[in-house]
């Protein structure tokens, strides 16, 4: 099997410890992620060959960021060294009916100033066979627009998959600057990922008859999006997560997949979610996506793969799903006790 090349921004993440506010805390957590980063661990922690893509200053920060994913498998050797800072996100933790708030300091990060001669996609590319990336890459700017361009470009003239999650961020970019990049970028997409939010926000397609708000999933409403999507981009794939957020400690948790071909639509068990971390939950079902597609499996076992891996990720703090591929596998068999192992 080919290596998996994931591209996007690496940060560092500072959050107050336990349930704090930011007005309140005086020391903060330190840890890294990010969307791309996040799903390259997640496929090494399978067994995957997973190597990460991005631009990192050469001092001891951009060191430490390379090192969180080495120490999990993750093939760094491709990271572009230069520029000034890492960015940073400032994430403070949801409790019960209070939610999760997340700050940016990223602006003039290595990777958003990066330029397209960063990158030989082509070298990069060496045996890959899958390439992933987010919407929340793009949105650092048009440079990276043209970057995320080029890789897929490269991509689809050495005949790899590629999948994006839509990942709109508000704070980002506009609802005009997605939808205009997206929708050249999406061209080249294979299998496209997105939430009860994202499909509206970018394109303007939404499930009718559900309240996000309220919690209510129209089955019927995301077969339509899903199809939706599959046409106008000649998508091979769609998947939807579909989160019911009943407060901030406890969702409802499931996922469909359409497959094209086939034409078939697959949803997941739900799972009713007490959480720890909720940051990265949609970059391990993307891993577990990935894994299971990669891997041969079929539709209904992809989704489940998925989604049970991404239920495991909201019990673990930290943007990386440190779970193993038998923990996965156990609960998507139906293993949900949480029984203790001995």
């Amino acid at each position: 099997m080919g290596k998996i090349v994931t591209f996007g921004e690496l940060m560092i993440r500072l959050q107050p410890y336990n349930y704090e506010r930011f007005v309140q805390a005086d020391h903060l957590e330190f840890s890294f992620g990010g969307g791309e980063a996040n799903v390259a661990v997640s496929l090494a922690n399978y067994g995957l060959d997973a190597a990460f893509v991005t631009k990192l200053p050469a001092h001891a920060i951009g060191q430490a960021a390379v090192n969180s994913l080495r120490r999990y498998g993750v093939d760094t050797s491709k990271i572009v060294r230069g520029g000034d800072r890492v960015g940073i996100y400032f994430n403070e933790k949801g409790a019960s009916q209070r939610g999760s708030v997340c700050i940016y300091d990223r602006a003039h990060s290595a990777i958003q100033e990066a330029q397209s001669a960063d990158f030989d996609w082509d070298k990069i590319f060496e045996d890959a066979e899958w390439f992933h990336f987010t919407g929340i890459t793009p949105a650092l700017g048009p440079n990276v627009v043209d970057i995320c361009r080029e890789a897929c470009k490269a991509a689809k003239a050495k005949g790899i998959k590629i999948s994006c999650d839509l990942n709109y961020r508000g704070k980002l970019w506009t609802r005009d600057q997605a939808r205009a990049a997206m929708t050249d970028l999406c061209q080249y997409v294979d299998v496209c990922i997105s939430n009860e939010e994202d499909a509206k926000d970018v394109f303007g397609i939404e499930a009718e008859a559900t309240d996000i708000y309220a919690g209510e999933i129209n089955r019927e409403g995301y077969k339509s999006v899903a199809k939706q999507l599959a046409d106008r981009f000649g998508f091979e794939k769609v998947a939807i997560t579909l989160r019911e957020s009943h407060s901030a400690f406890d969702n409802g948790w499931s996922a469909m997949l359409y497959d094209v071909k086939s034409g078939e639509y697959c949803f997941s068990k739900k799972y009713e979610l007490h959480i720890i971390d909720r940051v990265g939950g949609g970059d391990s079902f993307g891993g577990g996506l990935i894994y299971s597609l990669l891997t041969g499996k079929d539709t209904q076992a992809a989704v489940e793969f998925a989604v049970a891996a991404s239920a495991l990720k909201h019990s673990v703090e930290g943007d990386y799903n440190m779970v193993t591929l038998a923990e996965v596998e156990k609960l998507a068999g139906g293993d949900g006790s949480g029984r203790i192992q001995r």
